[in-house]
This record gives C-alpha cells, sequence and structure tokens, in this order.
C-alpha cells in the first residue's frame, strides 16, 4: 500500500503545478492539495494582491482520474509531517467522507484557525454548502464551497423557436416543467419538429438524482432507493424507446459535438449549473456561441462543486494557522470587490471575463451574470433562485461510487440485457457487495 501511494504521489509530481509564489516566504511553506488547478489559481491571485503575505504556497495536483486523488490525500493526512496538506480541495462526489464520514477528523474546526463564521451570515453563504461542510460529530463547520451549483435549462434558442414560436425563459420553463412527465411531453413536441430533447441520459441524471428527498441510505444505514431516482430507470427507459436523444455518454466526444449541433440531432438542452456553460460548453459550442439560453429546470437540483478544508495539525502552528485562515475567507466567505467572491462572480478573475455563480448571497446581489455565450442574458437571475432550492442533506460518502453502480444497471435494462427488477436486485447486490450495506 505504501508503496502504490509512493508511486501515485510521485506522479502526481509530474503533474501541472501551480500555485507557486515568486519569493520564497519568509516563515515558510503551505500545501495545498487539490484535484484541478482551480484552488491554486485562486490563490495566485491572493498572493499577487497581498504581497506582504509571509508564506510560500506550493500545490500538489493529483486529478481524479482513475481515482487517484483520494488515495494519495488519504496517505498525505494520515502521514502528517512537513509535507501533509494544510489546505485541501474537496469535489461534491466525494466531500462528505472528509466532513461527515471517515476522514472527517483530520479536518480544522474553522473557528479554531481563526475563522470568522459570523461572515457566513452576514456573507449569505448559501445554506447546502454551510450543511455539506458542518461535522456532525461536534457541529463544527469544517469546509466551506466557494462556487453555487444550482442547475438550470441549458437550451438552443433556435430550437425553441422553431418549435414553440419563442425562446423567453419562463415560456420555455413552462413547456418543460414542473416535472419529469411535462418534459417528456416536451420532447415528443421536440420528436415531431425533428430534434432530440437530450444529448445523454446522464444530462438528465444529475437533476433527478438532486431531486430525490432522500439519500442512498436510510436512517439505519441501510441501502434506499428513492422513489425519484427509482423513476429515473423509467425516464432513460422513455428516452431510449421513443428516441428523445442521442444515446451518447457525458464527457464523452459524441456529448462535446451535441454541443455545436454536430451529433446525430440536434439537441435541445443540457442540464447543468454555471460551471457547465463556462468551462465545458463555451469552448465547443462552435457556431452555436450567443445562441443558448438558460431556464428553470423542470426538478431543481445541484451538481457539482468544491469545498476547502484545513489541516486540524494546524492547530500545532499558530502563525501558520491565522495564514491559512486568511486564504480560505478571501476564497469563501470575503464580500467585499477585492474578495474572491466578487471577483469571479463579476468576471475579474482572468482575461477572458469567466463569471460564475458564487456561494455569497451577499456577493450575486451585486453583481452582474451578463454572458456573450447566452447572448448577454442575465444567468443570476435564472440560476441564483435555483441555487436557493439546492439541498445537501441527501449526499453520503458513498455517492460517487454508488450512482455509478446504479446508472450501470439502468443501462443494462434500457439496453434489453436485464429487465426491470433484475436491474434493481442486481444493483442491490452490487452494492451490498462492494459496501457491505444492504437493502431492507
Amino acid at each position: 500500500m505504501k508503496k502504490t501511494l509512493a508511486i501515485i504521489l510521485c506522479l502526481a509530481m509530474l503533474l501541472p503545478m501551480a500555485g507557486i509564489a515568486s519569493a520564497e516566504g519568509t516563515k515558510g511553506v503551505i500545501n495545498l492539495y487539490s484535484f484541478t488547478t482551480e484552488i491554486s489559481e485562486m490563490i495566485d491571485r491572493f498572493l499577487k494582491d497581498h504581497p506582504e503575505f509571509p508564506y510560500t504556497v506550493t500545490s500538489t495536483v493529483i486529478a481524479t482520474t482513475d481515482g487517484l486523488y483520494q488515495p494519495a490525500l488519504d496517505q498525505a493526512l494520515v502521514g502528517g509531517g512537513g509535507d501533509a496538506p494544510d489546505i485541501y480541495g474537496l469535489e461534491s462526489a466525494f466531500v462528505l467522507k472528509y466532513t461527515q464520514g471517515d476522514m472527517s477528523e483530520f479536518a480544522a474546526a474553522y473557528a479554531d484557525i481563526g475563522i470568522d463564521l459570523a461572515k457566513v451570515e452576514s456573507s449569505e453563504i448559501a445554506p447546502y454548502s454551510v450543511d455539506i461542510g458542518t461535522r456532525p460529530s461536534d457541529g463544527a463547520l469544517v469546509a466551506l464551497g466557494y462556487q453555487a451549483t444550482g442547475g438550470a435549462l441549458i437550451y438552443r434558442r433556435d430550437i425553441a423557436i422553431d418549435v414553440w414560436g419563442t425562446d423567453d425563459p419562463a415560456v420555455v420553463a413552462e413547456k418543460v416543467g414542473p416535472g419529469m412527465d411535462k418534459f417528456l411531453e416536451a420532447a415528443e413536441e421536440l420528436k415531431a419538429k425533428g430534434y432530440v430533447a437530450i444529448s445523454s441520459d446522464g444530462d438528465l441524471w444529475h437533476a433527478i438524482e438532486a431531486g430525490a428527498e432522500n439519500g442512498w441510505l436510510d436512517e439505519n444505514g441501510a441501502l434506499y432507493i428513492d422513489p425519484v431516482r427509482e423513476s429515473f430507470i423509467d425516464v432513460a427507459k422513455a428516452i431510449k424507446d421513443n428516441g428523445y436523444g442521442n444515446d451518447t455518454g457525458a464527457w464523452g466526444e459524441a456529448w462535446y459535438a451535441d454541443f455545436a449541433g454536430l451529433g446525430d440531432k440536434q439537441v435541445f438542452a443540457f442540464f447543468g449549473p454555471a460551471w457547465l456553460i463556462n468551462y465545458v460548453m463555451a469552448g465547443n459550442v462552435g457556431e452555436q456561441f450567443g445562441k443558448y439560453a438558460v431556464a428553470e429546470s423542470p426538478i431543481p437540483f445541484f451538481w457539482g462543486g468544491t469545498w476547502i478544508a484545513a489541516n486540524k495539525d494546524l492547530a500545532n502552528d499558530a502563525d501558520k494557522a491565522a495564514a491559512v485562515a486568511q486564504i480560505i475567507d478571501w476564497i469563501t466567505l470575503d464580500d467585499s470587490d477585492t474578495g474572491l467572491q466578487y471577483l469571479w462572480a463579476n468576471g475579474l478573475m482572468n482575461d477572458a471575463g469567466t463569471k460564475d455563480t458564487v456561494a455569497s448571497g451577499t456577493v450575486m446581489a451585486k453583481s452582474n451574470g451578463s454572458v456573450p455565450m447566452l447572448a448577454d442574458q442575465n444567468m443570476f437571475e435564472v440560476f441564483v433562485p435555483a441555487n436557493a432550492y439546492a439541498d445537501g442533506s441527501t449526499l453520503t460518502q458513498y455517492d460517487e461510487r454508488i450512482n455509478s453502480i446504479w446508472q450501470d444497471h439502468v443501462h443494462q435494462y434500457i439496453n434489453g440485457n436485464m429487465d426491470r427488477e433484475q436491474a434493481i436486485a442486481a444493483f442491490k447486490q452490487a452494492v451490498a457487495d462492494e459496501f457491505g450495506i444492504d437493502a431492507p
């Protein structure tokens, strides 16, 4: 095990490194671990704006590809010492493992390192971000997200006009929802005009997953299939059988081609937060740039996000703890015009002017979300209300893997390899085999 993790960590050193200060800090080094360069780029900006900051910040970036990040992070936290992460990023798919689950003991309480928790209220931080970052064992806030990732329907204006005579987001929202039954009715209308409603049923899964009232575990720790999540098996079947989608897979080449209208059939819509527009679609839509809009999703949901935690060992170094607190505060809680939240929401973090929905409601209220990708529609008018519906109470530390197992078995059914009952039974057995979690 140690040899394997050593190899992983060595490989990680070959990955792009970011967030290294131009001059060595006078007080030492702060170590950041993350799975993308996003946080390190934020810290680069922090260091640029705070030249007096007395620490060097070094970043270890290990992609989540093939599951490399979590084992490496776990090893580094358990091993401790000078190379252990002082700050670490946590993706929504596995954040609860580190804030409420098996690895939560390694996270420092924000209050213990000097972060002013009164700012959670004054900055109007999205409640689900706080819930996810709160450790149940002691009620301590140990992580916060910097994005707000409420989801919306991201649709083609030209297709909406052709089918319904308007691209007005309010009208489109009424055509496709609320609820999946209404969406499937809209899919039939789109089909009649030669379009498909979606590219991949995986696009819908994110909305359906987050729309559930309960998570994968019941109050006794047994496997539970919420009726909303179970409905995905029927929705996916309807999409497959009726030709409402292009039968692609999320993150595959065909999915990306559909952004630009280059797939088998023209795709009406995708489901996602602002980050899907900014960082995934915008650079891949080709001639469709400026032809999209956003409207309220048929089912309220959120998808993704990154939380920031600090190492409990910072309690042994008051100066470093205060410095780490300053960085985390600037990224997650500072609602001034010079904090990350404002800079990012208003497109001031890079030359491209990329805007995103952020966790602070205070910042969002004084920001403008007009973006060229959406023909200068103010996306905040849709995404800010969507963020209010986001609910982290259904998450578990097993979600990343159980979601994958569920989708695999749904596709076994819709592709004709199992009947519905067999697919559900096989899903339950697979979860029991992997996690020892039985269904009642």
